[in-house]
């Protein structure tokens, strides 16, 4: 491969990785410590010169692809020898879950992807919080409520940019109150509708939330925080993935929920705000 392809292909994957990373120029710029102008510049079609090489190091520890694969000179992707060893970490949930915040906030400048366990936190009212974590102790719920209002703060952010993805089914059962929104008030179930309608115009499009098919794709609770790691949800307990091909089969089984999205994120709040007409008209027809 002459200077000219290895150009070529270098500008193509660079390119490629931060699309699937999801990472904006100013940030990966700020963290390999270059101008913004600077990877403009590497990234444009008139470009002939490849950077330094302590350059080219830090964007791909930065972006978490091999030198090799970055340079064109292989199509193995991965890190080094060792990357069975560091794939798979075991991470017990935290009453407050101080990992899930760290990662967030490593995260800063990506694109983090959630498939939630029920709500995602920075829409839940706290009468929700208070209904899910009713049997427990006082300091899990106030521990929750605090959990909420870092999501909701983090999600404010001027680069923060989330999509989320959830079972249409499991909106409708919140709204009418079945599975396990059985025996939350309608009260309740009002106010958390019409916040959720409030908050996701809110924060559109710096969070974008899709509703897919539950009866014909699946998704246990995970979430993606950029090219960093995945940490999937099994219930009391997390499997934290930080090797490349790992987080990009977990980024790619996102996209495919996106890609058959029922609702998608311009149409949340009005479809919210439907199922807030047919559970009120609902309980009028009731009470006749």
């Amino acid at each position: 491969m002459d200077r000219r392809d290895t150009v070529v292909a270098f500008r193509a994957r660079l390119s490629e990785a931060m699309e699937r990373a999801g990472v904006k120029r100013s940030t990966l710029a700020a963290k390999v410590g270059i101008d913004r102008s600077t990877l403009s510049q590497l990234l444009s079609n008139e470009n002939d010169r490849l950077p330094r090489a302590d350059t080219v190091a830090a964007i791909a520890s930065t972006l978490q692809v091999s030198l090799d694969w970055l340079l064109g000179l292989t199509h193995e992707e991965r890190l080094g020898a060792n990357i069975l060893e560091k794939s798979l970490q075991i991470q017990p949930r935290s009453p407050v879950d101080e990992d899930l915040m760290r990662w967030h906030g490593e995260a800063t400048g990506y694109k983090i992807r959630y498939v939630p366990q029920s709500l995602p936190d920075q829409v839940k009212t706290q009468a929700l919080i208070a209904f899910e974590y009713g049997a427990l102790h006082d300091v899990d719920r106030d521990q929750a409520r605090t959990r909420q209002e870092d999501r909701l703060s983090y999600s404010r952010l001027p680069e923060t940019d989330i999509e989320i993805c959830m079972p249409i089914q499991a909106l409708h059962s919140l709204a009418r109150g079945e599975d396990i929104w059985s025996g939350l008030s309608l009260a309740a179930r009002v106010e958390q509708l019409e916040e959720i309608a409030s908050q996701t115009e809110e924060l559109y499009p710096s969070m974008r939330w899709f509703l897919y098919d539950g009866l014909s794709h699946y998704s246990a609770p995970v979430t993606i925080f950029g090219p960093q790691r995945a940490a999937l949800y099994i219930g009391g307990m997390y499997f934290v993935f930080n090797t490349t091909d790992h987080i990009r089969v977990l980024t790619k089984h996102f996209d495919g929920l996106i890609r058959v999205a029922q609702v998608q994120p311009h149409e949340i709040s009005g479809h919210v705000l439907g199922l807030l007409e047919e559970i009120t008209a609902s309980d009028a027809r009731a009470a006749e």
